[in-house]
């Protein structure tokens, strides 16, 4: 009897530790990926859980995918916003990726592009120093702000992530945009509609981010 207690007890004590040290693997194993952005990426107009980041991550929750997003997007938010705010983040979080989303409040409102492209480099600059992996977004504005701005303020993205050899992503409602239904009425915002679309196509290239690197 004493014999068979004592094996019953080892068991549980072996199942115990197993799963202890394969949980510490899988937590030793998650890539995380903080989303600098704004309110394309915050769920404006919408309840955040239905927004496409939630989505995304409740997709690699259920697919058990060691991703897990942590999504820093405040409406309004500017690339001068951002860099305030990024190394707080740095020392609240455990960050092995910085998805850059941001600029297109600076282009609506009309800011020199010189600054947007120092703070853009000034993000890249502290999150190298923090040895966290980037990829930048291409952000996109209306062709109502004028050729030559918008050729100017567009450029910025692809010649960024050349100059700092990172990864550069497509804009990711590139396609969305110019589909009314799955607009908001203000013609910037995707709807509630458009956020399984979006989180179909970031949780690939997020995926595809983190395996490569």
């Amino acid at each position: 009897m004493v014999r068979h207690k004592n094996k019953v007890l080892t068991l549980v004590t072996l199942s115990v530790l197993l799963f202890f040290t394969l949980s510490s693997k899988a937590f030793a194993n998650t890539k995380s990926i903080l989303i600098l952005g704004d309110s394309l990426s915050a769920g404006y107009g919408m309840p955040i859980e239905q927004a496409w980041v939630s989505l995304t991550q409740q997709y690699y929750n259920e697919t058990d995918q060691a991703i897990d997003l942590i999504n820093a997007s405040i409406s309004g938010e500017t690339t001068a916003g951002g860099l305030r705010r990024l190394p707080s983040l740095i020392q609240q979080h455990k960050i092995d990726w910085l998805l850059i989303e941001l600029g297109g409040n600076d282009g609506l409102q009309g800011h020199p592009t010189s600054n947007i492209e120092n703070n853009l480099n000034a993000i890249i600059a502290l999150a190298k120093q923090n040895d966290i992996k980037i990829a930048l977004m291409q952000i996109r504005i209306p062709p109502n702000y004028g050729k030559r701005y918008r050729q100017a303020f567009e450029g910025l993205y692809p010649k960024i992530a050349e100059q700092q050899q990172i990864n550069y992503l497509p804009f990711f409602i590139e396609e969305i945009a110019t589909n009314s239904s799955l607009m908001q009425n203000d013609g910037i915002h995707p709807n509630q509609q458009a956020q399984p679309l979006i989180s179909q196509k970031m949780r690939e290239q997020l995926k595809e981010l983190v395996n490569a690197g």
